[in-house]
């Protein structure tokens, strides 16, 4: 296999084996609540899973940009290492407060290793295919996802051996990737570099304007996406759909989340990520505010609810991809680490909000209206984007 392929399936794993991990809390909790292991009540799984939602944010805040300082390699391989670890030992706590602790300190590594993954994809595939780099690396989140909702159903009461499971495959991954995963060219030839962009040029000059865009455009689409799938079952039930429907109305999300990935990315390589951006937000804007009228037919209903994972889950991952396009090799790491922290803020009060409004009784259709003003948001910060070519010198990776 071609350096290249080993880069690109190395990158894919770290990012399943992300979307793997934070998604095995949440289908930890109910066993968790109904053994009443270690004490749990539904305020500690609410603090424990912000908690982890934080570590993820700083991780991402502060690690991600050390790639621009010590390279991608050693950044990438040492976050998967350390939430390795610390997934391993999460059920071995003794308590409900260590129990938190470990999930802090994993979140920290998850935090760094998309936006790092996303660097190394992005500069390992030409400049034109930067959009698709990023869509294609996203859905190992999906495929991961899916994996633990697999073995979750399997495990049950072992619910250990989610956590068992997804530690050893990381510590498993950390010597291949030793192996096999190379160092970045566009960050060794960064470093050559006499002029280097540094921490407070992102809010400074030609950078401030796409800064505070792509943080905010992050921001609004993971606010959508951690909303979405924390609550949409519930607001489906709200609205008076029977359970079986409300549950598999989140598979089809999910569904058209990975086909969205496949479809935004190959598109935006041809047409440009900004414009092909603006139409998602767009897109995902009217149909979350189609999802608050009752939809009587099943086929129509799957159909809107299909589009809306297919436009809203990529929107978000199209930021990505503009800001590895926009941004030189030398603040590449930091601008995506950045991004991606913003965008995590998003994802802890998405389902913060939308929670309100389901314990106040105005779930349906108020969730709704207030995910399409969060897309129609995300849209004007895509809005602010100026042409991708007009900011990256020829020189950078």
């Amino acid at each position: 296999m071609k350096t290249s392929a080993w880069t690109a399936v190395l990158c894919w794993l770290t990012v399943l084996l992300e979307g793997y991990d934070l998604v095995a809390l949440g289908a930890t909790i109910p066993t968790l609540l109904k053994s009443g292991h270690l004490g749990f009540t539904a305020a500690g799984a609410t603090a424990v899973a912000t908690v982890s939602l934080i570590g993820v944010a700083v991780g991402a805040a502060f690690l991600g940009p050390l790639t621009d300082r010590f390279g991608r390699r050693v950044l990438l391989i040492g976050s998967v290492l350390l939430f390795s670890l610390f997934t391993l030992l999460t059920p071995l706590a003794p308590n409900v407060a260590t129990f938190g602790v470990f999930r802090f300190a994993a979140g920290l590594g998850l935090g760094a290793c998309m936006p790092v993954a996303l660097t190394v994809m992005s500069e390992n595939l030409p400049a034109r295919r930067r959009a698709s780099a990023s869509t294609f690396t996203m859905t190992g989140y999906h495929v991961g996802a899916v994996l633990t909702s697999v073995l979750a159903l399997s495990a049950q009461e072992n619910w250990h051996l989610l956590f068992y499971g997804g530690g050893i495959a990381g510590l498993l991954a950390v010597p291949l990737m030793w192996w096999r995963l190379p160092e970045s060219a566009a960050y060794l030839a960064a470093r050559e570099e006499p002029e280097r962009v540094a921490l407070k040029d992102l809010l400074g000059g030609r950078f401030r304007r796409i800064s505070i865009a792509v943080w905010t455009g992050s921001f609004m689409g993971l606010l959508l996406v951690y909303g979405l799938n924390t609550w949409l079952p519930q607001l489906m039930r709200t609205a008076g759909y029977p359970i079986s429907t409300s549950i598999t109305l989140l598979l089809v999300l999910n569904i058209g989340a990975v086909l969205g990935l496949v479809l935004a990315g190959t598109i935006a390589d041809r047409f440009g990520i900004r414009p092909i951006a603006r139409i998602w937000f767009g897109a995902g804007a009217v149909l979350l505010a189609a999802l608050s009228l009752k939809i009587g037919n099943a086929v129509l209903l799957n159909a809107v609810v299909l589009l809306t994972g297919v436009f809203v889950f990529s929107a978000q991952v199209l930021i990505y991809g503009y800001v590895a396009h926009a941004f030189p090799a030398s603040a590449r790491g930091t601008a995506l680490g950045l991004t991606s922290a913003v965008g995590r803020l998003g994802s802890i009060l998405g389902p913060f909000v939308t929670g309100a409004l389901v314990t106040a009784g105005i779930a349906y259709p108020w969730g709704f209206w207030f995910f399409a003003v969060v897309a129609a948001l995300g849209l004007v910060a895509v809005l602010q984007l100026r042409g991708e070519e007009r900011l990256t010198p020829v020189s950078a990776g």
